[in-house]
């Protein structure tokens, strides 16, 4: 039988202790019972099980988790398992190991005979404790809080469940759901049900406030220790193994959720602004959702009159019935301002109204967020709704922006939700981050149609930390999210992107002349700009200007409008002028750029020669110069507004501009002067040398590295742009000059320099520190401020940390062992401190202001009329980091840039002196770079 196997077992174990014991009834000991521990008898204690305290002998009853025995094989101290208020260490009863009982034990066990109504001590602290237990006459230990019951029956009596476990009795099952009574380490004060913050961690405990900096080492530890269980785990049964694996497996599966969710709505994106920008200029009767280019696929029109097609009508056509005359242009200029006017207007109310993080670019954010810091809302579904809907609106308005820039951003806010369906990334913010790492590059993978310079991009410019996992997993998002949108087809051209080119002739060395003054001019246009644009967003945060965002972006919109409609070149969306100009001429091309004088006669297959330039190419030249300048200064003021607002088309625009110019200037001083020394070698009458559309390819990596910063990224986005492997060394000369040109005039790119803008505890990377300061020189308290606010760790009533949380704003205390001592415990955060307290006063009986706090092992002695204690150990940080007052500064920015630090604690001789916090490095930075230190304002 069953229940006999198991007498027998606890008869043969509890055998050599019976005499100490002096039970009549071995058998009906105990029984196990959802984690806890019946004493049948006149006397019941109930005990919460710990996890883990199952093993040796114990393990042969059959009691598997979570129904643990608490049983210590090697001695078997029953008191360690009859008593609540014992840890499991403490050896309380006598026996052959221990026949003294331990002069630090703070509770007492004791079992009653069957049939007899006097305990029968087994161990204590002192015989006048055992007295009044004797006094007690048996109603209970006040410091176990053993309640008398009535006698239950036996084990045999009661019988067996399906789990072979002796049948928990309802009356038995009622009382375990009271709770469990516990010693709070205080005098003998009653009954009080205390909170184990070991086992049930607390809602909150480890997370972090808004506008604050996450712990990595504590997150990294957290996921290794979560990793490490399950791993042991996983050996102890199939489905422990089955969950391990799902736990592996589910990276995968949230960045295959992530690009198909990403390329889903960057599809959605560019169909519906190119829809809208269309509908600025006329609208198709074929069907309004049609844009111009697929309402003419079914026209009959000749390939030269396709943009003329009887389907689409403009505004001046549908309501006057014809489109020619003074008149007709007026109407269709009045009607592609409204349209603008009404897209912006309505984006910038949508934004202000539901989500203000969803306007800029958001990767100066992005970039911050992933080094660590905080910004509760950035990525919310409200702000992905509201940016996926204005960002159409935005660029459908006609603004000098983009949206490349803004689907990382969405695309970050997908990964983000989607964190939330697996527990291990939404638990965990470092874990997170790099989803976050991922995301980014998936969006710059359906921005561009670039999923290798989407990773590369990650890498380079957003990412803080990149581990070789999260390369991996980046690529295959940005995989996942290229092939979402190629299987959208948005464009109808089989294409991920608008402006997709192919260049067939070779370029030759000495045109890295004039690449190089590409560069050059890029480098000159990112630093002109970034020090204009981050003067006019001071003026917008620092005046009246910035609490008239509406009138402001009504204000840029209007002239925009104005000045765009009567130059062909601005009308059109950005990424078709890109594309426009990224184009080699051919036979058919019917733009102006390519009215040049042909000579069929020296015309070989597809390739055309150098030609003289036609009446078109030289007003096309008038047009794209007097775009250049609208598009310099425009774009100054529209980055930065209160509507999503990408950098990159704009960047690009100008530098692709730019290079056209030059293009067409080469193209023909080569034609006329094909026998100079520079050309002779190369370019002959009649070859086509000089590639126009080459040089606006190159401006643009130019120009949008001049802005940015970016080197490799740039050029392998470029070239999965073109498809040609022979453009690189001319793509990198520019991309490098650009940069040291930059450099030069300043250090920062535009995303950099807005993070400085905004306060943001950013702790770039990629910057030196050289100057020769300590950490005595930077740590708080300075000389001549109040001495470092400090909890002790067991001296200090929950009043007393109370105060002290009220009348300081930091974001965590050290604890030290005591004011005279100062020697250093460990260290506890705000938010943590605030939910223990405030749950120990609601749920913890008990608890007063006069109560001590203590975060070490053992309760400290205190008198016994003395309210409870609050044990706080579990939320203390044992391991803070730390380094002495004569540390180099250069090593703690060191420390805090590889670790990721939040603060680190400054020690003298053991001895606690001060603390060094991110933002104090910051500000440290800044003042040494002749910078305003109170310009970081987050923590």
């Amino acid at each position: 039988m069953r229940a006999n196997s198991i007498s027998d077992k606890l008869f043969s174990i509890l055998k050599p202790l019976r005499s100490q014991l002096q039970l009549s009834a071995i058998p009906s000991l105990c029984s196990a019972a959802n984690g806890q521990i019946l004493v049948p008898g006149n006397t019941f204690c109930r005990i919460k099980c710990p996890e883990g305290c199952l093993s040796g002998s114990a393990r042969s009853f059959g009691v598997q988790p979570p129904f643990r025995a608490c049983w210590e094989s090697r001695s078997l101290d029953v008191a360690s398992f009859l008593c609540p208020c014992l840890p499991a260490s403490v050896n309380l009863c006598p026996s052959r190991s221990n026949p003294a009982p331990s002069s630090e034990v703070q509770g007492l066990a004791y079992v009653t005979a069957a049939g007899d109504d006097t305990p029968s001590v087994l161990g204590g602290p002192s015989a006048a404790v055992g007295s009044s237990l004797a006094k007690s006459g048996g109603r209970g230990c006040s410091k176990c809080h053993c309640k008398r019951k009535e006698r239950p029956p036996s084990l045999d009596q009661r019988g067996h469940g399906t789990d072979g476990l002796p049948k928990v009795l309802p009356r038995e099952e009622e009382w375990l759901s009271e709770g469990f009574s516990s010693y709070n380490g205080g005098g003998m004060n009653g009954t009080s049900t205390m909170m184990d913050f070991l086992e049930e961690p607390l809602p909150g405990v480890g997370t972090y406030e808004d506008f604050n900096t996450i712990d990595w080492v504590r997150e990294k530890s957290r996921d290794r220790d979560r990793h490490r269980e399950i791993t042991s785990r996983s050996k102890e049964s199939t489905w422990a193994l089955i969950h391990s694996v799902s736990d592996a497996f589910s990276g995968w599966l949230l960045m295959l959720l992530i690009g198909l969710l990403a390329g889903s709505l960057a599809g959605l994106i560019d169909i519906s602004a190119h829809w809208m920008t269309d509908l600025k200029e006329g609208v198709c009767l074929a069907g309004f959702w049609f844009n111009h280019e697929h309402c003419c696929w079914k026209s009959n029109t000749t390939f030269t009159d396709r943009d003329k097609c009887p389907e689409w009508k403009s505004w001046s056509q549908l309501i006057l019935g014809h489109g020619e005359g003074a008149f007709a242009y007026i109407l269709n200029y009045f009607m592609y301002v409204i349209w603008a006017l009404l897209f912006s207007l309505l984006a910038v109310l949508l934004v202000k109204g539901f989500a203000p993080y969803a306007c800029g670019s958001g990767i100066p954010e992005i970039k911050t967020i992933l080094s660590g810091f905080i910004i509760r809302g950035y990525l919310g579904k409200w702000t992905l709704i509201i940016k996926t809907i204005t960002l159409v609106l935005a660029v459908s308005s006609g603004l000098s922006l983009g949206k490349e820039g803004p689907l990382v951003h969405v695309a970050c806010c997908c990964g983000n939700i989607l964190c939330h369906l697996f527990t291990k990334y939404r638990k965990n913010e470092a874990k997170r981050r790099e989803v976050l790492s991922a995301a980014a590059a998936a969006g710059v993978s359906v921005a561009f149609g670039a999923p290798i310079g989407g990773v590369l991009f990650s890498l380079e410019e957003v990412s803080y930390y990149f581990p070789l996992k999260t390369l991996w997993r980046s690529f295959f998002a940005a995989l996942v999210a290229a092939f979402t949108l190629r299987s959208i087809n948005p464009f109808g051209n089989s294409r991920l992107v608008l402006f997709y080119v192919e260049f067939h002739m070779p370029w030759h060395l000495l045109e890295l002349v004039p690449f190089i003054l590409l560069g050059i001019f890029g480098g000159l246009w990112g630093a002109f700009f970034i020090r204009s644009n981050i003067a006019w967003c001071r003026r917008r945060k620092t005046t009246k200007l910035g609490k008239y965002p509406v009138l402001e972006v009504f204000v840029v919109t209007a002239i925009t409008a104005i000045l765009a409609f009567p130059n062909e070149y601005t009308r059109m969306s950005t990424s078709e002028l890109i594309s426009e100009l990224f184009n080699d001429c051919g036979i058919l091309d019917s733009s102006k750029l390519c009215e040049y004088v042909n000579d069929f006669n020296s015309t070989k297959g597809d390739d055309l020669p150098d030609r003289a330039a036609g009446p078109g190419v030289y007003t096309a030249m008038w047009q794209l110069a007097l775009a250049l300048i609208m598009k310099v200064f425009i774009t100054i003021f529209t980055f930065g507004m209160k509507v999503p607002s990408g950098l990159f088309i704009p960047s690009m625009a100008v530098g692709a501009i730019a290079g056209r110019l030059l293009g067409v200037a080469m193209e023909q001083v080569a034609y006329y002067h094909h026998d100079w020394a520079i050309f002779s070698g190369w370019c002959s009458q009649g070859a086509d040398c000089i590639t126009p559309g080459l040089y606006a390819m190159v401006g643009a990596a130019a120009c949008l590295g001049g802005v940015t910063r970016m080197t490799v990224s740039l050029v392998v986005i470029m070239f999965e742009l073109t498809g040609g492997l022979e453009y690189i060394v001319p793509l990198m000369a520019a991309a490098m000059t650009s940069k040291w040109v930059a450099d030069a005039i300043g250090r920062e790119g535009i995303y950099d320099a807005h993070i400085r803008l905004n306060g943001y505890p950013f702790l770039e990377a990629k910057e030196e520190f050289s100057h020769k300061t300590l950490a005595m020189d930077v740590m708080r308290p300075r000389r001549n401020d109040p001495p470092l606010t400090v909890i002790t760790q067991d001296s200090m009533t929950v009043e007393d940390v109370e105060t002290i949380i009220n009348e300081t704003t930091y974001s965590g205390y050290p604890v030290v062992v005591s004011r005279e001592s100062q020697r250093l415990v460990g260290f506890v955060l705000r938010r943590d401190l605030i939910i223990s307290v405030e749950n120990a006063r609601k749920k913890q009986d008990g608890i007063v202001s006069t109560s001590i706090i203590y975060f070490t092992d053992h309760s400290p002695p205190l008198p016994p009329s003395s309210p409870s204690m609050l044990k706080l150990r579990s939320i203390l940080d044992l391991s803070p980091f730390t380094v002495t007052d004569q540390t180099p500064m250069e090593i703690v920015v060191d420390i805090f840039r590889k670790l990721g630090l939040r603060q680190c604690l400054v020690t003298h001789n053991g001895k606690l002196l001060g603390i060094i916090t991110k933002k104090d490095v910051l500000k440290h930075i800044a003042q040494l770079a002749n910078q305003d230190p109170d310009s970081i304002l987050f923590n």
